[in-house]
């Protein structure tokens, strides 16, 4: 596995491998490698010859300057993970390669900004989406793998492809699950066993709440997660949300394509989930 810390080695040898032929696939993380993760690389696997996967914690996407202190760093173990997943070269860019200068230019999103993660984290998005087209222009790839699990992102990287006019093609792909249904998320390496005992609750709710969306008006679906997670003394809901799957935007009757999010504190881990009303 090739290791790049630095723009030009790495846009050099992307530049040789499409010489050759081979198609570039991209996986962008933060770090802190889990199965999911690693479930984005084998798909890009099979469907390029060259993976290229990122290590980088993004300082402009934090709203909140203790989040990103706590948030956690695996490097050594990430690499590893990375060799054994068969990851074809890895780009751990530092602050000094990917922001040399303060960073003045700021991304709005419109609507996407104003609901869900966009109302809770303001900001949020815009950092997202200059480390994304930071990293899109020094990759240069053909194909980028997201996870559902972070399906508001997904949908900002879809119109920041759209409107600058990325030659990528997106993937979005299945969330990975704990055995219990904890969606898989690197910030899971930050409870402790009693916290991730109570953690499942948000898959559960969310399945409960997909049964009664067909069964009773949104406005009660979201009065009973409220209820449910209200049982829970280290469970804050910051959200509950039925929304269209592509625009995101709240529905208030049930549609094909509609996904249910939902954000929430375990103490002070904030944790998000989201599932379809239907399989998609």
């Amino acid at each position: 596995m090739h290791i790049f810390t630095e723009i030009h080695p790495l846009q050099s040898y992307v530049q040789a491998q499409r010489q050759s032929g081979k198609t570039i696939g991209f996986v962008p993380t933060m770090g802190a490698l889990h199965a999911g993760h690693l479930s984005l690389i084998s798909i890009a696997k099979k469907e390029c010859e060259v993976v290229i996967c990122s290590i980088y914690v993004n300082p402009t996407q934090f709203n909140n300057s203790n989040d990103l202190a706590k948030y956690p760093r695996t490097l050594e173990t990430d690499q590893h993970l990375l060799q054994e997943a068969g990851c074809t070269a890895v780009f751990i860019p530092s602050d000094r390669i990917m922001y040399p200068q303060p960073l003045q230019i700021k991304l709005n999103f419109g609507y996407l900004e104003t609901v869900m993660e966009g109302k809770f984290r303001p900001g949020h998005f815009s950092g997202v989406g200059v480390v994304v087209s930071k990293l899109f222009h020094m990759v240069m790839p053909d194909a980028a793998y997201f996870g559902q699990k972070d399906l508001q992102q997904f949908a900002i990287i879809r119109q920041l492809v759209t409107d600058l006019s990325f030659n990528t093609r997106l993937v979005c792909c299945p969330i990975s699950r704990e055995k219990d249904g904890l969606a898989m998320s690197s910030r899971n390496m930050r409870l402790n066993p009693a916290q991730r005992a109570v953690a499942p609750i948000l898959y559960q709710t969310l399945q409960k709440a997909r049964q009664w969306a067909l069964q009773m008006p949104v406005a009660e679906v979201k009065q009973k997660v409220e209820l449910q997670l209200g049982k829970v003394p280290e469970v804050k809901l910051e959200y509950f949300e039925i929304a269209d799957s592509i625009t995101l935007q709240p529905i208030e009757e049930v549609r094909n394509q509609a996904s249910l999010c939902i954000a929430a504190y375990i103490d002070d881990i904030r944790l998000i989930d989201n599932v379809f009303l239907f399989d998609e």
